[in-house]
């Protein structure tokens, strides 16, 4: 190994530490405060039936338009997996999505970079008397075999990775031929990140002058209100295919901004509400938060 390569392990391991030790010490609540069990004003304590039943509650709200029967329905082809298939999350957080697929009686498996996380959501399992194999992990090294998975996914977790090529390329490694995948991103082009990120804190506030686009990507992305977090990047949708499609025998994408209702009402007061939902969802579907990409692995 020569010394750049040493170099950069270096770096790349500092990194991984930060963004560890970030999440361990805020995990995603989706509460009044990142990182904080508390909605609404009330506290709950994590690790109670409780705790997960509000946050699950939460989480959902904030993504209502993509549930019909169950959440998440419209997005997760939970008709095509049951009962001996397996599935893998990549980065699980508090196990609301791998409660959902563990109740559909697939062979669950979950990993997430952060110890808490992972004890977290083995509590949920045990307290809701599920069954899945959820351990620590690095997404850029999965501890799996080639060839394990029938579907895997991840939710708004690998924009955080320092190497996102090599996360996706080792959850296509998992993957089965013909099996499917599902991962959600920010989307660079979104409103949110153009307008709130670079518009008013990078030009109105001058941010932009002091930091760079990853720097600015991070500081006003999750967890913006203690200093934001080690690392987000958000993608183009042009970047994610290039990544995917060589290894996709189907590949598409959806834009999903159900985060527009919330923006129209703040920079809009009393009209935002106003707005009609046909303009709503026509901006939802092209400057949305959040991108969702799936496709078929060749």
């Amino acid at each position: 190994m020569n010394e750049m390569d040493q170099e950069l392990r270096a770096f790349m391991s500092d990194v991984k530490q930060e963004i560890q030790q970030f999440w361990d010490e805020r995990p995603q609540t989706y509460g009044d405060t990142h990182g904080v069990a508390s909605y609404d004003g009330q506290l709950f304590e994590p690790g109670t039936r409780e705790f997960f039943q509000r946050l699950d509650k939460e989480f959902t709200s904030w993504n209502h338009p993509l549930h019909n029967q169950k959440p998440f329905d419209r997005l997760f082809p939970f008709d095509h997996y049951g009962p001996g298939h397996q599935v893998l999350e990549i980065g699980c957080g508090m196990g609301t999505m791998a409660m959902q697929w563990a109740l559909h009686g697939v062979e669950l498996s979950a990993i997430d970079l952060n110890h808490y996380a992972v004890t977290q959501t083995r509590t949920r399992f045990e307290l809701f008397q599920l069954t899945g194999d959820i351990r620590q992990g690095d997404a850029r090294n999965l501890d799996f075999p080639d060839q394990q998975f029938d579907y895997v996914y991840s939710w708004g977790v690998l924009h955080h990775s320092p190497n996102l090529e090599k996360s996706l390329a080792e959850l296509i490694r998992v993957l089965k031929p013909g099996g499917r995948y599902g991962i959600m991103l920010y989307h660079r082009h979104s409103f949110l990140n153009c307008y709130w990120t670079h518009f008013i804190e990078g030009f109105l506030h001058y941010e932009h002058r002091f930091l760079g686009p990853l720097e600015l990507s991070s500081r006003y992305g999750d967890g913006y209100a203690q200093e934001g977090n080690p690392h987000t990047w958000p993608v183009t949708r042009k970047e994610i295919i290039a990544m995917l499609r060589p290894h996709s025998a189907e590949l598409a994408t959806r834009t999903l901004g159900t985060e527009l209702d919330s923006m129209f009402k703040l920079m809009l007061p009393g009209i935002g509400v106003l707005l009609p939902r046909a303009v709503k969802k026509c901006w939802a579907r092209r400057f949305g938060w959040s991108l969702w990409i799936y496709g078929v692995k060749k």
